[in-house]
């Protein structure tokens, strides 16, 4: 007797995407792009090629001009605002590069809010305060924290409720060389771990050679990143 398996689709697809800023300026034009399930990728490129804007693209923030962003095989622009907000909440974990940590709330509120919207126990917010290396600063207050800290604490929010998809914007920007490693090891252990698939944008070649392959963003698309730039 043959047995039907349940149809599996990429995490992540984009399909002829374009979107243009308001002075009429083409930032991505028809790009197509697929991340595969449990893949972990690093996207460099110039500064105004486009990056975040392809990020807040994915996240459903923002929406292309022409074209169509897919994850787990639904496209979100076809989403209420009700569903597209149910699947940020559940599926997706954004590290921002300005950390958007709320200042009136502590830090194990800060981490444990993905897991309240979620209706989940608050338990692992602690957990993750500890394996970000803020173990006991659970009352703290964001004002009490150097940059550095208070993007570890962007990062366990992010992780918190184990998304399926990471979206990560320069999440060393701000940080130390030391604290960087730091974070960068936390970041993809968690992503191994989870099984989760994730998308980094950096402009650091150690950053992004912590992730399983790296793409350079251009105006002609994605494309594998030379060799030579390695060297």
């Amino acid at each position: 007797m043959e047995v039907s398996l349940p149809a599996t689709h990429p995490a992540l697809q984009c399909r002829a995407v374009r979107k243009a800023y308001g002075n009429g300026r083409v930032v991505l034009a028809q790009l197509d792009f697929v991340l595969q399930p449990g893949e972990y990728i690093a996207i460099m490129g110039e500064s105004g090629v486009g990056k975040s804007t392809l990020l807040n693209l994915i996240a459903g923030l923002d929406m292309p001009d022409s074209g169509s962003v897919l994850i787990d095989g639904v496209p979100i622009s076809g989403l209420s605002d009700d569903d597209a907000t149910r699947l940020r909440r559940e599926k997706l974990g954004f590290i921002f590069q300005a950390f958007h940590v709320l200042p009136h709330l502590t830090l194990a509120q800060n981490v444990g809010l993905p897991l309240l919207l979620n209706g989940s126990s608050l338990a692992r917010a602690t957990e993750m305060l500890d394996k970000v290396g803020l173990a006991g600063r659970g009352n703290d207050f964001p004002r009490q924290l150097s940059g550095g800290e208070m993007q570890r604490v962007a990062i366990a929010r992010a992780l918190v409720h184990r998304p399926t998809l990471i979206l990560a914007d320069e999440p060393t920007g701000n940080l130390d060389p030391d604290t960087a490693a730091d974070v960068l090891h936390l970041l993809r252990s968690e992503i191994k771990a989870n099984g989760a698939s994730a998308i980094m944008v950096t402009h650091s070649l150690a950053a992004a050679a912590t992730a399983d392959r790296t793409l350079i963003l251009t105006s002609a698309g994605l494309h594998p990143l030379p060799v030579t730039a390695a060297a």
